[in-house]
């Protein structure tokens, strides 16, 4: 699959598990945000807390593909750019941080991880 292929499908997937969490009572903030060297898939809220969701399509190889994929260096970018998301946006500043990752599979979420990684991954 190319790059511009490899595109699609990821916005795909991020328009799944965004209409999901609209239809679950979350506040999409903002898709596909990049600062510095890194970009956030999905930002939502919902009450006081504030989640940064990364999310993936799923391949026949499944979580454990998911799980290589997301690995020391995506968290790290994740992180950095999250807190470059809540510079820019300071009514979040207290808001309760959870870092989550959606698999997609056939055009709908296999897989919801709350809280996937922590701060200090």
């Amino acid at each position: 699959m190319n790059n511009r292929g490899r595109t699609a499908t990821g916005r795909a997937a991020e328009t799944v598990v965004a209409t999901c969490l609209i239809a679950g009572g979350w506040e999409v903030l903002a898709r596909n945000w990049r600062r510095g060297r890194g970009e956030l898939d999905i930002v939502a809220s919902k009450g006081d807390v504030l989640a940064f969701v990364e999310v993936k399509t799923t391949d026949a190889y499944g979580t454990e593909s998911l799980e290589s994929s997301i690995g020391y260096g995506k968290r790290t970018r994740i992180i950095e750019t999250s807190k470059l998301f809540i510079a820019a946006h300071r009514e979040f500043k207290y808001a309760v941080i959870r870092y989550d990752v959606a698999s997609v599979k056939a055009g709908a979420i296999a897989d919801y991880f709350e809280n996937a990684f922590m701060e200090r991954t």
